[in-house]
């Protein structure tokens, strides 16, 4: 365009032009008159159907079918002369290829989970040891005995993001709590035997905003040691993807291979291949998830590595350690409600229970301070008005285990009654009503006799009665051999106005 402004173009351009782009002069040429007569020497742009906030929202409510689509286009083109033409179904799907990413077409069908699968998620830098852990729950998707009850224990575990190499690990029969992130806590930071030799203070630690994490006593607890917990936003796995793949891996590795695996192949009917498979005990299991654990810090070589184990990894990377005296170890996570008891001769009061242990022998009238673990009530820790660590102390009038027995007994008897009172009273609620084949309203099954409706209602009545008067007694029949009243009929005339009448 600009040789043909200043009247420079010649054959030899257009020749050299079309040689290089691959077309004959001709189709050049035909350009440079499209040039002069509309300025633009692009292509002419053509009127094409494209993917509308409509399309988008439809492709949302037919869950991304795309036939589903245009069956809808079709049939408002019909109902509404103002609608425009639907386009062919192949125009539609060239329309969703071209203007939508695949990331979004996953998303409009299957939702957030779904759209995120095709997104490209940067990677942290290499860091050296300590500089940083990742701490996660995992409800463990195996079935084992706790009590002559199956459970599904939790795993609370934290991991060095640098190294690879697991820290320290809890395990509870129910959902944890924040005594479970105080334990595994303690036996990542303790780096003496059996815990160690990897652990010492990190430089933070990242979780997802699990309550259990985030907790007063864990903040103060790792406060203290000037350690941060990095709160990350909610359901952002990728956020943490060290922890999220150790995650994946011991349930690749170990737990698909265990009896009363959740997630093993189903039948037809959704039945297990052997529904009578034995489960582990809890104790079984702990044990072959320490194995495990042994094995991946020990043995295990993964490629990030270069061919190491990750404790290998983490014993040779100079990075200095910090490590965390035994004496604020003794006392990592501990509560402390700020009073001050005295050992008397029943030992140390706290809670109305009282509490003892052999070395308070010969220490009546001292004044000690008491600290525990959250929901551990049959085990103190003493301490000194100093801070000097006394010793434990425990429960002293501690219920049988046979005793303890009786009571979850007796209390999973209550909880069946009343389970069974409320799904009876749910059966009561529930109306059923015949199918249908055609639009017309349903009708109500289950016939209810006048006989059982009176019933019904009057034992409602003595029911509310009740609850407004906790003395009311109903009436009960008039026994037969009791003399009634008789009832009152119309008046009798008097004796002087029968002799008128006569």
């Amino acid at each position: 365009m600009a040789l043909d402004q200043h009247g420079q173009l010649t054959s030899a351009h257009v020749r050299l032009v079309a040689a290089a782009v691959g077309r004959s002069e001709r189709s050049v040429w035909r350009w440079v008159a499209q040039a002069r007569a509309t300025g633009c020497a692009g292509t002419a742009p053509r009127t094409r159907f494209t993917v509308t906030p409509e399309i988008r929202r439809l492709m949302v409510l037919w869950g991304g079918n795309a036939s589903a689509v245009h069956r809808e286009l079709e049939q408002r083109a019909l109902t509404d002369p103002r609608h425009p033409k639907a386009p062919s179904l192949a125009t539609l799907h060239r329309a969703l290829r071209r203007d939508l990413a695949p990331g979004e077409r996953a998303g409009l069908a299957h939702g957030e989970a779904a759209r995120r699968a095709f997104d490209v998620f940067g990677k942290r830098p290499p860091g050296h040891r300590n500089e940083a852990w990742e701490g996660d729950h995992k409800c463990v998707p195996v079935r084992v005995w706790v009590e002559d009850e199956l459970v599904q224990p939790w795993l609370t575990w934290f991991i060095d993001c640098a190294r690879n190499v697991i820290l320290g690990w809890a395990v509870t029969p129910h959902a944890p709590s924040r005594d479970a992130v105080l334990a595994a806590l303690r036996t990542a930071l303790d780096r003496s035997e059996p815990f160690g030799p990897a652990g010492g203070l990190p430089g933070l630690i990242r979780v997802d905003r699990g309550k259990e994490f985030l907790c007063a006593t864990v903040a103060s607890a790792l406060g203290a040691f000037a350690v941060p917990v990095v709160d990350l936003p909610a359901y952002s796995p990728h956020l943490k993807g060290t922890i999220e793949a150790l995650n994946n891996a011991v349930e690749q590795m170990l737990f698909v291979s265990m009896p009363r695996y959740t997630g093993q192949q189903k039948l037809t009917g959704g039945r297990t291949a052997d529904p009578d498979e034995p489960a582990l005990t809890f104790e079984a299991f702990v044990e072959l998830l320490l194995e495990w654990v042994r094995w991946w810090n020990n043995e295990h070589k993964p490629r990030k590595l270069g061919g190491l184990t990750p404790l290998g990894a983490w014993r040779a990377d100079p990075t200095p350690v910090y490590d965390v005296p035994a004496q604020q170890l003794a006392r990592f996570g501990l509560e402390d409600d700020g009073r001050t008891r005295v050992i008397t001769t029943r030992g140390i009061q706290w809670r109305n229970h009282h509490y003892i242990a052999p070395w308070m022998v010969g220490q009546g009238g001292v004044r000690v301070a008491v600290r525990h673990l959250p929901h551990h009530d049959t085990t103190i820790e003493v301490f000194g008005l100093d801070g000097t660590y006394l010793g434990s102390a425990v429960l002293a009038e501690a219920a049988s285990e046979e005793q303890v027995r009786q009571v979850r007994n007796t209390r999973r008897a209550k909880a069946r009654r009343l389970r069974a009172d409320m799904e009876a009273a749910a059966r009561l609620r529930r109306d059923r009503f015949e199918a249908v084949t055609t639009s017309t309203p349903p009708q109500r099954l289950g016939t209810l006799t006048e006989a059982e409706a009176e019933a019904e209602l009057a034992e409602a009545v003595a029911t509310d009665l009740r609850h407004a008067d906790s003395g009311y007694i109903p009436h009960r029949p008039v026994p037969d051999g009791w003399a009634r009243p008789i009832p009152a009929g119309p008046s009798l005339p008097d004796d002087d106005t029968l002799e008128e009448n006569t």
